[in-house]
């Protein structure tokens, strides 16, 4: 049985444990004289039962399909003779893959070594074993920790303590997670951005100005020696970024102040939904835009004055991002303004000051830390941006400050350099982890310099 289907019938059984434990403990209490002699409401005794059927169950299952795989690939790999054995986990993904392509079909028998031939056959009796011990196994606990937990619902029994002790583990569970993930991705990248820094000079890279990463595979070859200088890459994020914000910042904050402050109900309830619309556009229209529209036009524009641009430039690409992280500044900055309390504004207007002095002095300052937000949201969302550089500002790598030209990003690099090569044992593969953990800090000291500012003026309207 498929792990999906087995978590359906699973989710299903959890449904009936629910309802049994609920008239059970109803049962229970009729000869009483009701259910106000149970302990706790039948509701957490329906709870109580469904999470001793399910989360065992659950467990099992969860841990069941993140490890089968590795072990169905040890037992096939472990058995096949000395010669065949992989040494690199490279080799080990393509070798497997091969035996899978044989065991589905895609790759007939005849075209591989015997000794692949019957791995895949192995292949398929381990799988087809494997569901069939997941199923019985994870079905068996929770029909049978179903039972222990729907047999042992007594009316004195605390259901509702031992559920909110089980939620509260869960929630706990939850949140460990999510740091652990985050740890996680952190430590993967300084590992791998440490390896890169063992072929590549520190200096080179954080120094460098020419982004070539073309690692040949023969010494022979023609540009055996890639460059790593990270500078041209940050150089073309922190233009194109500074461009989309120099269009989203002002409009987006000068509309949430309009929509909120200034703009009646309709227009409010018109204009606010259409601004928001621009969220909803895939990254790809954006880019289809900024390639067949604004880059040309551009580029049509400045030939026509007297000025050089390309036919991909950073320009296009900005202005286009501009437009798309609109609805990140300015959703964000009219919902944090509306919630600063009228009683300020009433203060301020019947102190004598106009509508745009309580804008400046009150309501803004006390927005402040909100507004911030919503602009490192657009920040962050511009630095990520990948499929809209691609299309209308290239790929090349040129340190450069004109916005006419060529530019490439981090992120698109990054893009570039994961595609094909999945080894991780070359410069020009681990490159992307380095660039990664760059940009990742980069990121971490734009929010520590954010919150700098927002504990300044915090501390100025206090």
């Amino acid at each position: 049985m498929q792990p999906a289907n087995l978590l359906f019938i699973t989710l299903a059984l959890i449904g009936v444990a629910y309802v049994l434990g609920y008239f059970r403990s109803r049962a229970l209490a009729a000869p009483l004289g009701g259910i106000r002699h149970l302990k706790s409401l039948p509701g957490y005794y329906g709870v109580r039962a469904a999470m001793w059927c399910g989360i065992p169950a659950l467990i099992v299952l969860a841990l069941w399909a993140s490890f089968e795989s590795k072990v169905i690939q040890l037992l096939i790999l472990g058995a096949l003779p000395a010669e065949l054995i992989p040494n690199t986990i490279g080799e080990s993904s393509l070798l497997m893959s091969k035996i899978r392509n044989v065991a589905s079909g895609a790759l007939p028998a005849g075209f591989v070594e015997q000794p692949l031939a019957n791995a895949a056959e192995r292949l398929q009796v381990l799988e087809q074993t494997s569901k069939t011990y997941m199923s019985l196994l994870v079905l068996s606990i929770a029909v049978l920790a179903g039972f222990v937990g729907w047999y042992r619902i007594q009316p004195r029994l605390n259901a509702r303590e031992q559920v909110e002790r089980t939620l509260r583990w869960f929630f706990f569970s939850c949140a460990g997670l999510a740091i652990l993930t985050t740890v996680g991705i952190v430590f993967s990248v300084i590992f791998e951005t440490i390896r890169f820094f063992g072929m590549v000079p520190f200096t080179e890279f954080f120094f460098g100005t020419s982004w070539s990463p073309q690692v040949a595979l023969r010494a022979d070859q023609v540009g055996s020696e890639g460059a790593f200088g990270m500078i041209p890459l940050f150089t073309g994020t922190l233009l194109i970024s500074a461009i989309a914000l120099l269009v989203a910042v002002p409009v987006g904050l000068f509309s949430a102040i309009y929509l909120s402050e200034y703009a009646n109900k309709r227009v409010r309830s018109v204009v606010k939904p259409m601004l928001e619309m621009l969220a909803g556009v895939p990254t790809v229209v954006y880019g289809f835009f900024a390639a067949l529209t604004v880059a040309p036009f551009i580029s049509d524009f400045a030939n026509t004055i007297g000025l050089n641009a390309s036919s991909q430039s950073a320009l296009a690409a900005g202005l286009v991002m501009g437009v798309m992280i609109i609805p990140f500044v300015s959703s964000l900055s009219d919902d944090v303004i509306n919630a600063v309390p009228q009683t300020l504004r009433d203060g301020s207007l019947a102190l004598g000051a106009t509508q745009s002095e309580t804008m400046k002095k009150v309501i803004f300052p006390a927005a402040l830390p909100g507004i911030m937000g919503g602009i490192l949201l657009a920040a962050s969302r511009a630095i990520g941006e990948t499929m809209i550089v691609v299309m209308a500002a290239g790929l090349a790598a040129n340190l450069t400050g004109n916005p006419l030209e060529t530019v490439t990003t981090v992120t698109v690099q990054i893009v570039t350099l994961l595609i094909g090569d999945q080894e991780f044992d070359s410069p020009k593969t681990l490159a992307a982890f380095a660039l990664g953990a760059m940009l990742f800090i980069v990121t971490l000291l734009l929010n520590v310099v954010a919150l700098k500012i927002v504990r300044k003026y915090r501390e100025q309207y206090d």
